[in-house]
């Protein structure tokens, strides 16, 4: 220890520095203290830069201070978001029989009914729009909402606590792969911290407990599987990641060139459309046994209704919509997001299959790139973008070329700015001046500036 601090005392004091703002965060900042959000999360970002380029990457040291990092938070109630309120109600909902996706919050409460230990205080903590949809949160996550359950069932603060494990082991998940994975693509190991030091990454996930760090461990493995040969484990795996969150599912065509052509080892292999069939079998089947326990009518009723108010209801933080939008506004006078969030999914789909049918996606870089790119322009062309919606970015960056979603890491902090605002409404210069940023760097990284080819 004493010789760590000889040879990195400027690390050290940026780790402590780092370690006092982070407590700031964890335990006394809310969302609507904008102006000390803002200066303490660009703080962060600027001191994490630091910590990387000037321990020389000593992989030990970054390793430590990014699991010290998340530690911090450990007996915090996040701050920033309210959904781990519903995370909390879903698996105590289980833990008492009942199937969390046949129920509303809403359908107990305002008939005097308190299925669960703290049902009030839950209610109360996840807000009228969580309480008044069915669940929409696949079965490995409501797995982590039992588990928490189980461990702390009548404590909001001890759920939390099982809850932040979780994602922390995740991220630690994350890390062992993402290094043996960038170690295979013959890519700097070092690559991996500017996902596990990431600010964003820690305040978003570790911190306000969303699970899409769960969702990420699952599918790095599953890369990682497939890039060693192991494609049927890797689909297994892969399942898993969808059935965290559904994200990956849409990534699913993408892997038609991975089978038609595979380039590993400088040499050119083709595993086939029928081993692509059964890999595509092995994901769904998975997936089905998985939501298999939570299955009836009724569910499939009521998790497609959910799972659609996304493409037909909310809005926020959006880029193409929000412009879609004031055209529909200045033709017909309407908020016309019915026609408009069914058009943008499926110009979606349709990037999404234009990337699997026409792009060589038989190495892993270039999989991840087609993956990252298709990603981008679903969210560019989503009605909701909520900041821990980009975490998947930052992670498919590091196996690419591409920087942009570490820059919008760092500006989405600008959408927390509609909290400011009583009736949480958005300014949309704000929104303009974040999508402005964003879409320069992206659209110079992608038309003119000179990468290393990513084979």
């Amino acid at each position: 220890m004493i010789s760590l601090w000889k040879y990195h005392k400027i690390p050290f004091l940026f780790f402590i520095v780092s370690c006092i703002v982070y407590l700031w965060f964890a335990y006394d900042i809310t969302r609507v203290e904008t102006t000390q959000l803002l200066l303490l999360y660009i703080v962060l970002f600027v001191i994490a830069f630091q910590i990387i380029q000037k321990t020389g990457f000593n992989f030990k040291l970054l390793v430590i201070f990014s699991i010290v990092f998340r530690l911090l938070f450990l007996f915090a109630i996040p701050n920033l978001s309210q959904d781990f309120y519903r995370f909390i109600w879903d698996g105590r909902m289980i833990i008492e029989g009942y199937n969390p996706y046949l129920f509303t919050p809403d359908s107990f409460i305002q008939n005097g009914k308190f299925p669960i230990p703290q049902a009030q205080e839950l209610y109360n903590g996840m807000g009228t729009l969580s309480a008044s949809h069915f669940t929409n949160y696949p079965p490995i996550n409501q797995l982590c909402f039992t588990i928490a359950a189980i461990f702390s069932g009548q404590n909001i603060l001890g759920s939390v606590v099982v809850m932040r494990v979780l994602i922390i082991a995740a991220d630690i998940g994350t890390l062992f792969f993402g290094k043996k994975l960038l170690e295979r693509l013959k890519l700097p190991s070092n690559r991996i911290f500017w996902y596990i030091l990431n600010p964003f990454i820690i305040i978003e996930l570790t911190g306000n407990l969303h699970f899409e760090g769960v969702m990420i461990f699952f599918l790095v493995w599953s890369l990682y599987l497939l890039h060693s040969g192991k494609w049927k484990w890797a689909a297994v795996v892969l399942a898993c990641s969808i059935s965290v969150k559904l994200i990956p599912l849409m990534l699913l065509p993408l892997f038609f060139g991975w089978f038609t052509t595979k380039k590993l080892n400088d040499k050119t292999e083709t595993l086939g459309l029928l081993k692509l069939i059964t890999f595509y079998t092995m994901v769904m089947a998975t997936t089905l046994f998985l939501f298999l326990p939570f299955f009836s009518i009724d569910f499939v009723t009521n998790y497609s209704k959910t799972v659609g108010l996304w493409f037909g209801n909310f809005e926020f933080n959006a880029s193409m919509y929000y412009l879609a939008r004031a055209i529909g506004y200045a033709i017909t006078g309407y908020n016309e997001i019915a026609i408009i969030g069914k058009i943008l999914p499926i110009i979606a789909v349709l990037i999404i299959l234009g990337f699997s049918f026409f792009k060589q996606n038989n190495s892993l870089a270039k999989l991840a790139t087609s993956m990252l790119l298709a990603l981008t322009c679903y969210l560019f062309l989503s009605t909701t973008v909520h900041p821990w919606y980009i975490a998947t970015l930052v992670i498919l960056s590091i196996f690419t070329n591409y920087k942009f979603p570490l820059v919008w890491s760092l500006v989405i902090i600008l959408s927390y700015l509609a909290y400011s605002n009583t009736d949480n409404s958005e300014n949309l210069w704000i929104i303009a001046l974040e999508y402005s940023i964003v879409f320069s760097v992206f659209i110079w990284e992608l038309c003119f500036k000179k990468t290393l080819p990513v084979t």
